[in-house]
């Protein structure tokens, strides 16, 4: 008994352990998203997510040194801050590539033409010229310096409300959920009363049904995208919201049809014998009994939908192909992003945690109908 007793519990840690180590691969490239989307492209370039919270010792990009000339006797003077007045504490800094920690914070660099940089601890600069640098293209600053943790929410400012940059995704947010909206609502309500009928009226051809119905599970979307849009055309619906949606509608019909009629099988068959006793219609049954018994089943087909039309890409090029910009959903302006401006990495960061936060939402507040919903059938 001892043994049975320890092998339990080792199986019962082993368990644990596995879904602690999951939820932490999980969790961590998500956490890296929401991080770098409050960080600048420098911090993102110059170090990892995970060292976000400390201060970081890095050689900056050159920084070319401007600002207003001043005349203090023989000499022009320009001065100002590197870092914009950041709490950056430079160690080493040098005016050419070569030797960019030639000189520490405090030292004077000479150049040609009688022009010399003296550079401070904090950033501070003043150059001196003999001669007016009006004009003149002004020597580069090669810092080495200590940055403390900053953030900033300019990233989701540009991202989403900024129309004159590219990264403007407001628009794009909303289309998402115009599209997804309607058809995440539109297969619940047709495979409702579908999985009723197959799970409770007697009809002819009712097990054909059924058997259709699981052999469309098996067909891959690609494979009806193109007939589909064929028809969509053909009968003048062309590339909208209304052909997006009945495209996501038909292709969620299958599951939700399968997996209501699963759960709706499994109802106590009394209560739909006793309604039909005392008079109600199947229509009653199906809105006053049916359907309240069902929840867990619908909010567990709710999310599967939500998720995949939220993040879907390929039936949106397919269905809502538009120039203007003006029905572009939010996975097709991550990819212009990525093909366009590659570089912004706060920018596709940001994008890319907005992009899952609301399914994230969504997810965590109907989880617990989730596996109520899968199980519903498998037992008796």
């Amino acid at each position: 008994m001892d043994n049975i007793a320890g092998t339990k519990s080792t199986l019962t840690w082993a368990v644990h352990i596995s879904v602690v180590l999951l939820v932490v691969l999980w969790l961590f490239p998500t956490v890296g998203l929401f991080v770098s989307s409050f960080r600048t492209a420098d911090q993102i370039s110059g170090s990892g997510w995970w060292s976000s919270m400390f201060a970081q010792e890095r050689q900056n990009p050159a920084v070319r040194l401007g600002g207003e000339e001043v005349q203090e006797g023989e000499l022009f003077v320009i001065s100002g801050n590197l870092f914009g007045g950041s709490e950056a504490t430079v160690s080493l800094w040098g005016t050419s590539s070569r030797a960019p920690q030639a000189f520490s914070p405090g030292e004077t660099s000479e150049l040609s033409r009688d022009r010399t940089v003296t550079l401070e601890v904090n950033g501070d600069f003043r150059f001196t010229a003999t001669e007016s640098q009006e004009g003149k293209r002004l020597p580069r600053v090669f810092t080495t310096a200590t940055t403390p943790p900053d953030f900033t929410l300019a990233n989701y400012d540009k991202m989403l409300f900024d129309e004159k940059n590219i990264e403007g995704m407001a628009k794009a947010f909303f289309n998402t959920l115009t599209v997804t909206i309607p058809a995440t609502v539109i297969p619940i309500v047709i495979a409702a009363f579908a999985a009723y009928a197959l799970a409770w009226m007697e009809f002819p051809g009712r097990a054909l049904l059924i058997a259709m119905v699981v052999g469309l599970l098996v067909v891959p979307l690609q494979l009806a995208l193109i007939p589909l849009l064929k028809l969509h055309l053909n009968i003048g619906i062309g590339k909208g919201y209304l052909g997006i949606w009945l495209a996501h509608t038909g292709f969620g019909l299958p599951l939700a049809v399968y997996l209501l009629r699963n759960y709706m099988v499994g109802l106590p068959k009394d209560i739909i014998e006793n309604a039909k006793v005392d008079g109600a219609t199947d229509f009653q049954i199906f809105t006053r009994i049916i359907l309240p018994l069902s929840f867990p089943a619908l909010a567990s087909f709710a999310i599967f939908q939500f998720l995949w039309t939220w993040n879907d890409l390929l039936v949106a090029k397919v269905f809502l192909i538009d120039a203007t910009g003006e029905t572009t959903v939010m996975t097709n302006q991550i990819v212009e992003l990525l093909g366009t401006r590659g570089g912004n990495w706060e920018i596709l960061a940001t994008a890319a945690f907005v992009s899952i936060a609301i399914p994230l939402v969504v997810f965590f507040a109907m989880q617990r109908y989730l596996v109520r919903g899968l199980l519903a059938g498998s037992v008796k």
